[in-house]
């Protein structure tokens, strides 16, 4: 008998004390709710002291009082599990594993000093699960504790470490519990069990279903470690900035688009999904998307939104932080973002103000711009979807400075306009959600903000909030927002004011030699 369970039968005797007519009865094994759970079913019957020869009493220790079954034992048999299939069946690889179990097991590549030491970062045989290992990837704060009422789990006193004496037992024990949610987000544990008859869920399902290696964090490091470990090769990644899909918090169900923009991103992503049929058919030139349209109305956030619908590492930008004071660099850095963005490949290259660069050619242009151009176009015809796997988004707030070449290079353009009225009601419901407003009106506030973007709207709102936090108040009200949207355009008036005329409006208070300080605030 376990340790464990001594203990529990210790512990019931305690709490009631053996009588001559109580009778206790052990299964090793009972139905609850349709589901066997091996424990103790301590049974009494007592008859009452102070009544003789009355009724007896019924006694029932509940197994749950002994052997609670909660969501965080399941959490951690889950990580136990995982972590011994993945160990056994060497056909897994990591695109296996959930990401949040990933994270925990990567190893950082081993530097030895040997410069032909080829070892990569990543995961390594056998996954050892001590304790704090599996607080970090379950979020269970004492794992054993949560499971070491369990038959067939066992810890190591000295090292700590956690692991299942009975897998098939645990398996069996887990598969009773666990949701279909559950099961489809872990592909190793969906392997295992995708041919019972009481699982719905396959082990391709799972795969679908969890986000790839490569959009981990700690993949991304380890590339980035890996290819730019030279002084050299580090300067390349000044010129841009990464991002892992799990740190982008906007996603395409957070943004409200135009029916021209849910057609084109619908279209890329068939494309993705067919790239080898269209490498069989010849069409390699796909993928190349240019975004138009003015500041403020999402070109940059929906190509952030794209990384993380995709999984696919986010490697941004802007032309203009690329144009070196030494114009015979320019070219130069611009082949770098290039070269970043194909190794780190599959992600997407979003390339910012992108007439920075690619502006139309004239004549008397210098020849080391003229070069940086023609090193842009060579870049975009250099890359593929197809063959780099890499994306490539293009964003300008100024399509009319393009060369026409440069047009050229895209197989789709997408237009981003100012919202109109009903996308801005949209777009208030969205920004809004996780908000306590009396009375709001979204359909009277976007007839307020015509003009505005999406941007602007929830530049709007913060300062609202911020204004209502003034006050101590956590709840807003329509004229709050009313308010916040006659102050946004006293600013938008301001940054179009000429701050060197000599008008009266650039003159604080009345003017007078008394430099009276007293200023309303009021609204």
């Amino acid at each position: 008998m376990k340790k464990q369970y001594t203990n529990a039968w210790k512990e019931y005797n305690r709490v009631i004390p053996p009588f001559s007519n109580m009778f206790l009865y052990y299964f090793s094994e009972i139905n609850i709710g349709g589901r066997s759970r091996a424990a103790f079913l301590a049974m009494a019957v007592v008859r009452s002291r102070a009544a003789p020869g009355g009724a007896p009493t019924l006694l029932c220790v509940s197994p749950g009082n002994f052997w609670g079954m909660s969501e965080r034992a399941l959490e951690v048999v889950e990580f136990l599990l995982t972590a011994h299939l993945y160990t056994d069946d060497r056909t897994l690889d990591e695109n296996d594993l959930p990401p949040r179990y990933r994270r925990v097991f990567w190893a950082d590549a081993e530097d030895d000093g040997d410069e032909d030491d080829s070892s990569m970062a990543g995961i390594e045989r056998p996954l050892v699960v001590t304790e704090s290992v599996a607080r970090k990837a379950t979020g269970v704060e004492h794992p054993w504790d949560a499971i070491s009422d369990l038959m067939f789990t066992q810890r190591e006193e000295f090292s700590g470490r956690l692991s299942l004496t009975q897998p098939e037992m645990a398996l069996e024990w887990f598969v009773k519990r666990a949701d279909h949610d559950r099961l489809v987000t872990n592909p190793t544990v969906a392997k295992s069990v995708e041919d019972r008859d009481d699982v719905d869920v396959t082990h391709a399902d799972a795969r679908e279903q969890t986000r790839p290696i490569h959009a981990d964090r700690v993949w991304i490091d380890s590339l980035l470690d890996e290819y730019f470990d030279d002084e050299d090769d580090a300067e390349m990644l000044d010129l841009v900035q990464v991002r892992a899909p799990e740190e982008i918090e906007m996603t395409l169900d957070d943004l409200v688009l135009t029916t021209d923009q849910e057609g084109e991103i619908h279209k890329l992503m068939k494309a993705i999904e067919h790239r080898e049929y269209l490498a069989d058919i010849g069409l390699r030139e796909i993928g190349k998307i240019l975004f138009v349209g003015p500041p403020g109305t999402g070109k940059t956030t929906v190509s952030r939104a794209l990384a993380h619908e995709l999984g696919l590492p986010f490697v941004e930008v802007k032309l203009s932080m690329i144009t070196s004071q030494y114009l015979g660099e320019t070219a130069k850095n611009v082949e770098k973002t290039f070269e970043v963005a194909k190794r780190l490949s599959p992600c997407i290259l979003f390339i910012d103000e992108f007439d920075s660069v690619a502006k139309t050619r004239r004549s008397d242009e210098h020849a080391a711009l003229k070069r940086a151009v023609n090193t842009l176009l060579k870049s975009i015809d250099d890359i593929s979807l197809i063959r780099d796997e890499v994306i490539l988004i293009g964003a300008t707030n100024h399509p009319d400075q393009l060369d026409a070449a440069a047009w050229r290079r895209f197989d789709e353009i997408v237009n981003f306009p100012k919202p109109d009225t009903q996308m801005r009601a949209d777009i208030l419901r969205i920004i809004t959600k996780r908000m306590d407003i009396t009375e709001f009106d979204p359909e009277a506030v976007a007839e307020l903000t015509e003009g505005l973007t999406g941007s602007d709207l929830r530049m709007v709102f913060r300062e609202a909030v911020l204004e209502a936090l003034t006050e101590e108040r956590t709840t807003l009200t329509q004229q709050d927002i009313v308010e916040a949207v006659e102050d946004f355009e006293e600013r938008d008036n301001l940054k179009n004011m000429n701050m060197m005329s000599d008008g009266d409006q650039l003159v604080a208070g009345d003017g007078g030699d008394d430099h009276a300080h007293d200023h309303s605030h009021d609204h």
